[in-house]
């Protein structure tokens, strides 16, 4: 059976057709009620739009194998009722009298909603990407890359990409980077979730995480099946005598710069780190989240580099570029690298080519070395007028965390607490903030040099995460103003 005919050959007829269907197929007596009401029902749920024309009698009547007739009728009756109109010799069209609800599109985007100023921690500045560079690489890209290309890739990702992230982050981040062993994902979530699964096919059960850290990581690994053990952090990094006690044989760590701390582990502390994967056959899940962005020396390298065989890296454009581009990358252990890849083209086949090739023109024509300089020098400007806002309008701040990274910690002198009240008045001043303390696990029954303020002590002192990078310097200024004047006032 073909679709039915129309003066314009567009698609609404085939979805009238496949509308009608049903009541074409009715019992005969019932097929006429049944046929009209499936076309009344089209109109209504806006199926069939106002100004879209319908079949002639004779086409659809044919297609739906029924009489000419009951067609007929049913264009009269919903004619007279207003559905449809109809001129002698102009066809039958979907009239305007009926407004249909049209099904509304809703942004499920994370953001501050509402806020005067924003100090959130975790998105750069989006008004930095190279749109001007991204266009003409995507231009180029499409000029020569070849047709086969456009097939279904390789699971780990095309070759030239994986090879040039491999010189990368040999380069940049100190890894033993194998192409081989190089996985392109959606992201450092689509990265974190391929790990889970196959620590759950190994039969592990738990996964370490920082206390504080990042809560996307429980929620991840939560969503393969594993359960979040927190892991208090000190001043060096991943405390190792608790790491131990908790029965873990694999760990999630951020030691470049400590989410949310800030803190760069210690080289004794990255020691006793492998040490421990070592002693348990275990991994450490190194998370590079921000790597790049170090502004008082060269950044610090991957520990990856110390021992490839006992950390998986991932690492994405998410700050350098955009989180929208849903482009990053994984580096795992040899004895790995099968079950990801397999897990990989079960998931969902390849990251998509086109992306793909023009990331690895942007890598190998050096735009995105260009890029990281460039985003380097703006969100080291805001750092320090963050850090001279908060001396101006908070005196006696102590601002830590600033030695890398998109966000600082500021621990407010003790006059401007408690907490509770301080928050409550800043949100009232419409400035988005997140305390340290919402970055602690609520099961977490230690205490440590990093905990946020949480229990065991009376210090009420106000412990922030500020999110720098999205905000302009002179942004800066004022949004402290107006914490401070909402706390002071």
């Amino acid at each position: 059976m073909t679709p039915p005919h129309t003066a314009s050959g567009g698609n609404p007829a085939s979805s009238a057709w496949e509308l009608l269907l049903p009541a074409a197929s009715a019992p005969a007596r019932a097929r006429g009620r049944s046929l009209q009401a499936a076309l009344r029902e089209a109109v209504r749920s806006g199926r069939l739009a106002p100004g879209t024309r319908l079949p002639s009698s004779r086409d659809l009547a044919a297609d739906l194998k029924v009489s000419r007739g009951l067609v007929t009728e049913a264009y009269e009756q919903l004619t007279a009722e207003g559905y449809l109109r109809s001129g002698r010799g102009a066809g039958t069209w979907v009239g305007d009298a009926v407004r249909a609800a049209r099904p509304r599109a809703h942004d499920l985007a994370p953001r501050s909603p509402g806020a005067r100023a924003d100090f959130v921690p975790g998105t750069p500045d989006l008004s930095l990407f190279p749109r001007s560079a991204w266009a003409a690489a995507h231009r180029a890209v499409l000029e020569d890359l070849p047709h086969r290309e456009l097939g279904y890739p390789d699971p780990r990702g095309l070759p030239r990409l994986r090879t040039a992230l491999a010189e990368l982050l040999a380069r940049r981040r100190g890894v033993v980077a194998d192409p081989e062993r190089i996985v392109v994902v959606s992201g450092v979530a689509q990265a974190t979730t391929l790990l889970g699964s196959v620590l759950h096919a190994r039969g592990l059960r738990t996964v370490g995480v920082e206390d504080p850290g990042s809560p996307q990581h429980s929620a991840l690994y939560a969503s393969a099946g594993l359960t979040a053990v927190p892991v208090p952090v000190d001043g060096e990094g991943l405390a190792t005598e608790p790491l131990r006690a908790s029965g873990v044989r694999a760990v999630v760590a951020t030691p470049a710069h400590q989410f949310p701390t800030g803190i760069a582990y210690s080289a004794r502390r990255r020691a006793e780190l492998l040490d421990w994967a070592r002693s348990v056959d275990g991994i450490v899940l190194e998370d590079d989240y921000d790597g790049d962005f170090r502004y008082d020396r060269a950044p610090v390298g991957a520990l990856q580099g110390l021992d490839p065989e006992h950390v998986a890296y991932t690492g994405s454009v998410s700050k350098s570029l955009a989180p929208g581009l849903r482009l990053g990358w994984l580096l795992v252990p040899r004895s790995w690298a099968e079950e990801v890849v397999e897990r990989k083209r079960t998931m969902d086949l390849g990251h998509p080519s086109l992306d793909q090739a023009l990331f690895a023109r942007f890598l190998e024509r050096g735009d995105y070395d260009r890029q990281l300089r460039r985003c380097q020098r703006a969100y080291r400007e805001r750092r320090d007028a963050l850090v001279a806002a908060l001396g101006t309008h908070f005196p006696g701040t102590e601002v830590s965390g600033i030695a890398a990274g998109l966000h600082a910690i500021a621990s407010l002198p003790q006059r401007y607490g408690p907490q509770e009240r301080f928050l409550a008045r800043v949100a009232e001043a419409g400035v988005a903030v997140r305390p340290l303390a919402d970055y602690a696990h609520a099961d977490a029954a230690h205490d440590g040099g990093a905990d946020g303020g949480r229990g065991g002590g009376t210090d009420t002192r106000v412990r922030l995460v500020l999110g720098y990078a999205h905000v302009p310097p002179a942004r800066i200024h004022e949004n402290v103003r107006l914490m401070a004047e909402a706390v002071t006032g």
